[in-house]
């Protein structure tokens, strides 16, 4: 089994295949932490509603970004604590969060609850039901050249949103970029990676394989619906 930083890499109920399209890569990061996990399989529950599947969502991507933003760069500074003065780190700047509609909006949440100061911008993206291609329809952000954005969309499946959503993105000329999602499949991490080789991914898990309609499998169904219960 490959590691990475002292985890080890799983794909869903066991060790990741050692196969063209899921070899482990530095740049993948599986949040291994129990209680992402247990959450995870809380939302794959077909059962689950709606209201508790947005809970356990804005719960779960509290977690992620705490491991996503582990290495945003500080800076230290003088402040005056109620006994003395003393130098201290603190962030230089915060993030720039963009999401990718709709689905996005879910871990957008949590997300801001660790960064409250981060400026969000979004794209707007629906997948092609015949062709699985990416088909935009918005886009709005906030200055983000020389800044660290974390893009955030909860499935990465075919990998063909994410990389048109990337794309925009890097027309803005960021310092880095660094995609978050719940639940990747295989062939996913492998087309992101290939369309965009420097962005680093972190996820939940690392599903088996996409189904004949690039529905991730086992998953838990498509996230925009089971957010807003939608069918």
């Amino acid at each position: 089994m490959a590691r990475h930083e002292g985890r080890v890499l799983t794909a869903y109920g066991g060790p990741m295949p050692e196969t063209s399209t899921t070899v482990p890569s530095p740049r993948l990061h599986v949040v291994d932490h129990p209680l992402v996990q247990h959450k995870l399989t809380q939302m794959r529950r077909v059962e689950t509603p709606s209201e508790r599947f947005r809970q356990l969502l804005s719960e779960t991507s509290l977690l992620l970004t705490y491991e996503i933003t582990r290495e945003l760069a500080l800076q230290q500074v003088e402040i005056q604590t109620p006994l003395t003065t003393t130098s201290a780190p603190e962030l230089v700047d915060d993030p720039v969060v963009v999401s990718i509609l709709r689905a996005g909006n879910g871990l957008l949440d949590g997300v801001l609850r660790v960064v409250p100061g981060a400026r969000v911008g979004f794209v707007g993206l629906y997948r092609d039901h015949d062709t699985l291609e990416a088909v935009e329809y918005y886009c709005k952000f906030p200055p983000m050249e020389g800044r660290t954005v974390i893009v955030v969309d909860p499935m990465l499946a075919t990998g063909n949103s994410a990389a048109a959503a990337l794309d925009r993105v890097k027309a803005e000329n960021p310092e880095a970029i660094r995609f978050l999602c719940l639940l990747a499949a295989p062939e996913g991490v492998a087309s992101l990676h290939s369309a965009h080789p420097d962005v680093d991914i972190w996820t939940g898990a690392v599903d088996e394989c996409l189904n004949e309609v690039g529905y991730i499998v086992p998953g838990l169904g498509d996230a925009g619906d089971r957010i807003y219960g939608t069918t």
